[in-house]
Parts: structure tokens; sequence; C-alpha cells
């Protein structure tokens, strides 16, 4: 009984810091390594490194950077669609390190399931900001990007305290990213077709169905000149 705890302990942190290091990598890596140096958290060996005071300095200022960047429209898509490249890897990497020293198997295993979840998370992340972003208020960024944080942390605590229930809770966050991520995607190329239309001086004129037919977009230059 035991050993099976153990391995949901395991695998829920392994999979908790994957999915949250696609929201806010900086963050996990705050929360990881100040709970890890301040003894609240017992780290796996292969994690640390978390603990050492330059990166807890790096992580935090970075963090400080995001905090900023992540609330200002336009911006936050940006740093997002930059760190595609930072987080995916890093979250498999730290699912990797969550396991612990186990078979070379089991560790690769993780940083693919875990790579999977973190790319999961970061486009859901900035498929929603995209979207957020129409709106011409900063007010919903500002919401969006507090509760990104909370439920950051709040991932963590869950992974450490109830395992089982943080597994649950990625089960249905797996089902809803499989439902929700073609309907953003949807609404992203009818945006980038919206500003493409406003920048050519063309009318836009958005498909009956959406998901059969192609957007097209009309040439005020190409109409008869109708005279009352």
């Amino acid at each position: 009984m035991d050993q099976y705890q153990s391995i949901i302990e395991i695998i829920a942190l392994s999979m908790g810091v994957a999915w949250a290091s696609g929201v806010n990598l900086y963050a996990v890596l705050l929360v990881l390594g100040l709970g890890g140096a301040s003894g609240n958290i017992a780290l796996p060996a292969e994690l640390a490194l978390l603990e050492n005071p330059l990166v807890i300095g790096a992580a935090g200022l970075m963090y400080m950077v995001e905090f900023g960047a992540d609330k200002i429209p336009g911006v936050d898509t940006v740093w997002d669609t930059l760190h595609t490249f930072i987080r995916l890897p890093a979250g498999a990497m730290l699912a990797a390190g969550a396991v612990g020293e186990a078979e070379p198997a089991m560790i690769l295993a993780a940083a693919m399931i875990g790579g999977s979840v973190t790319a999961t998370s970061h486009l859901v992340k900035s498929g929603s900001r995209m979207v957020i972003n129409t709106s011409p208020e900063p007010v919903s960024n500002w919401t969006a990007s507090i509760a990104e944080d909370i439920s950051v942390v709040g991932a963590i605590w869950l992974a450490l305290n109830h395992p089982l229930l943080l597994l649950g809770l990625l089960v249905v966050f797996i089902g809803l990213s499989i439902w929700l991520l073609p309907k953003l995607w949807r609404l992203i190329k009818r945006l980038f077709l919206r500003i493409r239309s406003w920048l050519s001086g063309q009318r836009y004129s958005p498909p009956q169905d959406e998901e059969n037919e192609p957007a097209t977009v009309i040439d005020l230059d190409s109409l008869p000149n109708i005279k009352p």
C-alpha cells in the first residue's frame, strides 16, 4: 500500500509540475526552489539544483518580468509565443526530474508525457490569451494572469498534499482541452483574417459554416458602383 501511494505521489508531482510549467514556468521554479530550500518540499535529488540561491534568484527575477508582461494586452501573446521554445522542454525536464531515481525507460516516459501535458496547458493558455486580447479593457488580462498564478501554486500544492485529486483534475483538463483547442484555433484564425482584411482595406465576411467553409474576403473595389 505504501509503495502504491508513493507511485501515485511521484506521478502527481511529475504531471503537476509539467502542467504548471505550461502556464508559468518561472512561478514553478520559484515555488519548488523556495519550498525545497526552506524544507517545506522534499524535492528529489534530480531537482535539488532548484534550491540553489542563484537559481531561485534567477527564477524570481524572470517571474517578476513575466508578471508585468503577462498583464499587457499583446505583449502577453508575444511573451507566450517566445516561451513556446522554453516551457515545453523545461516542462519535460521537470517531469522527468520529479520521477527521481528510476529506470531510464520510466524517466523517458515521464519526459514524453510531461512534455505533452506542458504543451497542452501552454496552448490553452496562449490561445485563451489571444482571444482575451480582443477585449478593449485590461481588466480581463489582469484577472486571467492572477488566476493563472494562483492555479500554478494550487497545482503544486495539490500534487504534494492530494495527489489523487490532482490527477483527477488533470484528466478533466485534458478532456476539456480536446474539446476546447479546436474552437480556440478557429477563433484565432478568424481573428487573424479580420486583422488581415483590415490592413488590406477589404471587408471581412465570415462564412456561415465556420468548420466547413473557408473565410471569404470581399474586395470593395471589385463591387459595382451602384447609385441611388
